[in-house]
């Protein structure tokens, strides 16, 4: 195999793959073999242990020993290939390496097989084999431990010779420890299973020649081409696409997963093979190059999937070396030893891993560019034989016309396209004119226009972003009542977005090094700007019932939906991106046309968006002195419910899961708290009456029990569950009290999943004691249970209702509940004192968990302000099993009484908060006090606290 040329590196490259590539540049060597084997020397080798075993090839001992030579020679061979990936940094090279030292290997133990196990020395023509490459091995690339597949080419049916042979090949290479797929098969049968198998035919299609009788392997290749592949490339195309399209459903259908699977995933190398499948059938070549004299690509696209291709090979292949095993996706715990491995240095703002992933995202972001030209060409040349054979461009018979008042601008065949690039040269504005047309013609773009648009990207300069009409164009398509989110990321993929909006352009492909965040930067800010397009168009009045309320009385949706897509836009900064992001607002906001008004409601919803979320969650919203602080900084009813909605879709855009029923609930009770307040009115009547409110609505779900037992149960309650409890939950919980108490149960638990949330709620009925959440949260570490969220209430007769939220385990339903009941059954033993807890949260937190690859910060806060009735302590830092357990335990062990607990967790990251007193109900004053508790709780954080010698308050 010749040497591939290497690519130039493009602007968006990080300087660290720069220098890689340039380094590669000054290369000679052959990146085939590159001294990872000597076949001769090795063969030589296998001669001198035949001879010194006595002549026997096939004596037992002397198969161990070339076992042995051969193992060392796997070994010796894939570190010199990972040696040199370290230094050239070429991917390619590397599995084009590794591919070179498996033909050897096998060579050499097919040799070896045929001239000394089992010699024939008049061979029959029935006795003919051929060894053949197949599937991705067949491409002569192969990672560090990928899967060797193998076909072995019989002219007739098998003989007892072949047989052996075959089967002498596969268990040495199975002794080597190498996982091998294979198949032996006569040139018939291979013709007729590749008719009726896509798969089998897509293998067949990459078939290379490593060994044997070569006529019999260019026979296949001949009735392969002639018998399967002729006349049914658009049956082959469509299967491929559809396959492609179903890969990504399973995945996850964004290329901008934080944790991405760089084979199977969006945009990663499996998109790349498939493209080549259909150029290999469709146009009848060998070698990617040659779907440039194909027409396909040109010389500078070619050169860019060339580039794109090298990238995932490179981080492939070190993926295999650091996880030792075939290992596809990049997890957060090997994406900083890649990064550290490939080069990457932290910039402020944003460390060498951040950087290590935003280059990532770039180049799957130009695989799927590339996906678009090449179906273009396949739509071009076979779009007649198979209509709509991609969703990208499905062919429609429609005729070329012009769009009205639009001059330049045509539909061809159903898409938008220009009459040629001069639309854009003698007129810059139309780089963004053209997205709005789309939008209000509902229209596909035509990859002309999308050619065109790419290679005009240079006129998108100061002059244009400075433009009022441009401007107004961009704001329009930002606050369409159409479909904005998908308009904004065709602007995105084609450089459009990122260079008219540069602060924008800088958070594109950024990612977050956290597990809360599921997408980068740009692909949230898009989606939330898509949930805002949905709530306002009422088509989730289900999930967001208040947003969906509040949307329609906005006074200046245009405010709304600029905050949405510039809440985050300052991430990646040294400084906190919520104040920078608001200095963003005050510059970019007066170029987009907003008034001076309208700037500063967005800069200060930009610099508030995440105080709802963090006030609902970790504060006690049955607390004055919480809703009052929030007051004051929300100010007005306007931007209370212009900052709901953007909290609601902050989280959603988050990722899948991550928003759910228990976080709305929260939010709908800080707003009703607060509106009394912004409004003018009385808050301890409003609150008297929503009590009240609560109260018959459980009355009424209650009418079929004696109105004496209704009464009792209403007074069973303190203020604070009536206005934190929805009218499901209070009705499910008197369920459970009533029939405890008819049971004379002192302990009763209940268990609800919810499916789409992803979270399994637990609710226990137990006896009041300062160390009831530590122990249920202690039970739940050793059941191997993560909680997510806690709330903590207590009834007039000394009980505890406490409900936990479970991080949810399996995917069905009935295999959860089972999980839940072996938590609650644990749980039950614990609070009866039928089993201790000690030993078995001992045993649980002795294990590490991938969590550790994280570095947040770890704070601990002591605060008196927060609350008028308690002290509020506050723990930031790394997620572990049975954190909650520790604290909690801690806090009792300090002889604290909990008055409430509010647990969040951001992936990897917790903020957990406790309202505490000391056992007299007063807040926590004394300054030596507080710093004890400081210490001992972030020792609890850290885990350096022992749970066999808890701390003892001075």
């Amino acid at each position: 195999m010749q040497n591939q040329p290497r690519s130039e590196p493009c602007s968006d490259m990080p300087a660290e793959d720069k220098a890689n590539e340039e380094k590669a540049k000054t290369m000679t060597v052959s990146p085939q073999n590159d001294g990872l084997i000597d076949s001769e020397a090795a063969r030589a080798q296998m001669e001198q242990i035949v001879a010194d075993g006595g002549g026997n090839a096939a004596d037992f001992k002397v198969r161990g020993q070339i076992l042995l030579l051969l193992k060392d020679i796997l070994q010796t061979g894939r570190q010199r290939a990972e040696q040199l990936l370290s230094e050239d940094g070429m991917g390619i090279y590397c599995a084009i390496r590794l591919s070179y030292l498996e033909d050897e290997i096998i060579r050499l133990i097919y040799r070896f097989a045929i001239e000394r196990v089992f010699p024939v020395e008049n061979p029959s023509s029935s006795e003919r084999l051929a060894i053949a490459a197949v599937g991705g091995y067949g491409r002569s690339t192969l990672a560090p431990h990928s899967d060797i597949d193998l076909l072995f080419l019989l002219p007739y049916k098998q003989t007892p010779w072949g047989e052996s042979v075959v089967e002498y090949i596969l268990y040495m290479l199975w002794d080597l420890g190498q996982k091998v797929g294979h198949a032996t098969r006569t040139l018939e049968e291979c013709v007729r299973l590749a008719k009726s198998d896509i798969t089998i035919r897509t293998a067949m299609l990459e078939a290379r020649y490593l060994d044997g009788e070569k006529a019999l392997f260019d026979e296949l290749i001949e009735k392969f081409d002639k018998s399967v592949m002729r006349g049914t490339s658009a049956e082959f195309i469509a299967a491929k696409l559809a396959e492609r399209d179903a890969r990504h459903d399973q995945q996850g259908d964004s290329r901008y997963m934080v944790e991405p699977n760089i084979k199977e995933g969006k945009g990663g190398l499996r998109d790349i093979h498939t493209l080549f499948w259909i150029g290999q059938y469709a146009y009848r070549v060998r070698r990617a190059r040659h779907l440039i004299e194909a027409g396909v690509f040109t010389d500078e696209e070619y050169r860019r999937f060339r580039k794109v291709n090298n990238h995932l090979w490179t981080v492939r292949c070190h993926l295999h070396f650091v996880a030792n095993r075939p290992e596809e996706r990049v997890s957060f715990d090997v994406q900083r030893e890649l990064a550290e491995r490939m080069g990457y240095k932290s910039h402020p703002g944003q460390s060498a891993v951040e950087r290590f992933m935003k280059h990532y995202f770039l180049v799957v972001k130009e695989v799927g560019e590339i996906t678009r030209i090449f179906c273009a060409a396949l739509e071009e040349d076979f779009g007649k034989q198979a209509p709509g054979i991609n969703r990208f461009f499905a062919a429609i018979p429609f005729r070329r016309r012009k769009i009205r008042d639009a001059h330049g601008f045509i539909v061809d065949h159903g898409r938008l396209s220009v009459v040629g690039e001069e639309v854009f040269k003698d007129n810059p504005v139309n780089m963004l004119r053209i997205f709005e047309l789309a939008d209000r013609e509902n229209l596909s773009f035509h990859p002309d226009a999308m050619h065109a648009i790419r290679h005009n990207l240079r006129l998108i300069d100061q002059d244009l972003r400075t433009n009022k009409e441009a401007n107004a164009i961009f704001l329009r398509i930002l606050t369409s009542r159409g479909d904005p989110e998908n308009v904004l990321r065709r602007m995105t993929e084609a450089g459009v977005l990122g260079r008219f909006i540069p602060e924008f352009g800088r958070i594109v492909a950024m990612m977050q090094f956290n597990m809360y965040h599921h997408y980068t930067v740009d692909e949230h800010l898009l989606r939330a700007v898509g949930i805002l397009s949905e709530i306002e168009k009422q088509r989730l009045n289900d999930e967001h019932p208040l947003a969906s309320e509040l949307v329609p009385n906005i006074y200046d949706r245009v405010v709304l939906y600029v905050a949405v897509f510039l809440h985050d836009i300052a991430k990646g900064r040294p400084e906190s991106h919520s104040p920078a992001g608001a200095r963003v607002a005050q510059e970019l906001c007066p170029r987009l046309g907003l008034n001076e008004e309208q700037t500063e409601q967005v800069a200060w919803l930009v610099m508030e968006h995440l105080t709802m979320s963090q006030v609902s969650q970790s504060r006690d919203l049955a607390d004055r002195k919480t809703i009052l602080d929030f007051c004051n900084v929300v100010q007005t009813m306007e931007q209370m419910r212009m900052l709901l909605i953007l909290t609601v879709v902050d989280i959603k855009a988050v990722g899948p899961g991550v928003w759910n029923g228990w976080k709305g609930q929260l939010l709908r009770t800080l707003y009703s708290e607060a509106e009394p307040i912004l409004t003018g009115g009385h808050s301890q009547q409003s609150r008297d009456a929503r009590e009240a409110r609560a109260k018959e609505k459980l009355r009424h779900r209650m009418e079929s029990r004696d109105p004496a037992t209704i009464e009792a149960y209403l007074n069973l309650h303190y203020s604070a569950y009536w206005l934190r409890t929805d009218a499901d939950s209070a009705a499910e919980h008197a369920d459970l009290i009533l029939k405890a108490d008819a049971n004379g149960d002192k302990v009763a638990t209940a268990i609800k999943t919810y499916e789409f949330e992803g979270i399994t709620e637990i609710t226990i009925l137990a006896p009041d004691h300062p160390r009831l959440l530590s122990m249920i949260a202690g039970a739940c570490s050793a059941a191997g249970a993560n909680i997510v969220d806690a709330m903590v209430f207590t009834t007039t007769d000394g009980r505890a209702l406490d409900t936990i939220l479970l991080e949810r385990e399996f995917e069905e339903d009935r295999d959860e509940r089972r999980r839940a009941n072996r938590v609650v059954d644990l749980l039950v033993q614990v609070l009866k004192g039928e089993t201790r807890l000690p030993p078995l949260v001992s045993q649980k937190e002795s294990h590490k968990n991938r969590f550790q690859t994280f570095r947040p910060r770890k704070k601990v806060t002591v605060n008196n302000d927060l609350s008028n009735q308690s002290t509020v302590i506050e723990v930031e830092g790394l997620d572990r099993p049975g954190l909650l357990s520790a604290l909690t335990r801690t806090l009792s062990a300090l002889n604290l009484d909990i008055q409430s607990a509010h647990i969040t967790t951001f992936g990897e990251r917790v903020v957990d908060a406790f309202y505490v007193t000391d056992l007299t109900g007063a807040k926590i004053t004394n300054p030596d006090r507080r710093l004890m508790i400081e210490t001992q709780m972030r020792e609890a954080l850290t885990g350096e606290a022992d749970p066999k010698n808890p701390v003892q308050p001075r």
